[in-house]
């Protein structure tokens, strides 16, 4: 595996002189030269030397470059790697290394999304720009087989310019594919929903993003990359079982709704029948007090006004 090594380039602007010399010096050194030789007093090495002097100034141009804050350059010579150079500013270095540009900057994508590559012609021409759609929401089978439809943003960078370079083809897509691999595998691993305060896909957003952003980075280490965020940016059940879903968040809610209503009825009766026994308003026997309970249960509990029958008898009849 090869390693990123530093390179110090050359400030460009004292390179720069030299270049902007030789290029005018050497057409002057050589009109010249051919003034000379014309009237016999020069040689023909006077010309080539001059010819030389504006070859040496064309050959230097491609060794200047200037790199943007958050750029690199990976510095290649004859296919053979030399070193990274991350520092920004206008540098010089030979003019017959291979400089490939390679991004430092924060990014970001949605998984789901297609991407397409580069394309070009056979004379090196670019005929096809680089593009990603808009992503799209992935369709997996959560632990309980239930079919969702999930995806996630993640926010990455590249930390290692010759691993994203040299140890992938295409770091991009390899980071876009692996995402979407680690996310559908931590969304078969896991509920979309639980009740027993079991980790879920729904109820615990921010485990599930801690958990998703170390199987990715566990994944692009190879890659050179460095994921800093990934979060789940949608979650939700699949058109056709979500009205099904729906149907039972609602039973669940309806059951744990009146279950707290029964246990704040019990608690209601019981202080009732103690306050009467305490303040000995009336007493009553076991099948009075099992009426009364049952009234006050059915007057707490019911979901409908309750219609009230006076007696106007007397208490036993």
């Amino acid at each position: 595996m090869i390693k990123e090594k530093a390179f110090r380039p050359f400030s460009g602007w004292l390179p720069l002189g030299f270049s902007i010399a030789l290029l005018i010096g050497g057409p002057w050194y050589t009109v010249l030269a051919l003034h000379a030789l014309k009237m016999g007093d020069g040689s023909g090495w006077a010309i080539v030397t001059g010819i030389l002097l504006i070859l040496a100034g064309i050959i230097s141009l491609p060794g200047y470059m200037a790199i943007a804050p958050n750029d690199s350059r990976v510095l290649l010579l004859f296919g053979e790697y030399k070193g990274s150079v991350r520092d920004s500013g206008f540098f010089w270095v030979n003019p017959f290394f291979t400089k490939k540009k390679l991004s430092l900057r924060v990014r970001n994508f949605e998984t789901g999304s297609i991407h397409t590559p580069e394309r070009k012609d056979a004379a090196g021409k670019v005929v096809q720009e680089r593009a990603r759609t808009l992503g799209r929401p992935s369709k997996v089978n959560d632990r309980d087989g239930n079919p969702i439809e999930i995806s996630a943003v993640v926010v990455w960078r590249v930390v290692n310019t010759v691993e994203a370079l040299f140890e992938v083809d295409d770091y991009e897509d390899f980071v876009a594919v692996q995402s979407e691999a680690a996310l559908r595998s931590m969304a078969s691993r896991h509920p979309y929903d639980s009740e027993d305060h079991e980790v879920s896909l729904r109820g615990n957003t921010v485990g599930i993003s801690e958990q998703l952003k170390a199987d990715i980075q566990e994944r692009l280490d190879k890659a050179g990359v460095n994921v800093l965020e990934a979060r789940i940016s949608h979650l939700a059940y699949s058109p056709e079982i979500a009205a099904a879903m729906l149907q039972r968040q609602q039973a669940q809610a309806v059951v744990a709704a009146r279950t707290k209503i029964v246990e704040g009825a019990v608690g209601m009766v019981q202080m009732a029948l103690e306050h009467l026994a305490r303040d000995k308003v009336v007493e009553l026997d076991d099948e009075r007090r099992a009426a009364m309970v049952s009234n006050l249960l059915v007057v707490l509990c019911s979901d409908r006004h309750t219609q009230p029958v006076v007696n106007t008898g007397t208490l036993y009849s």
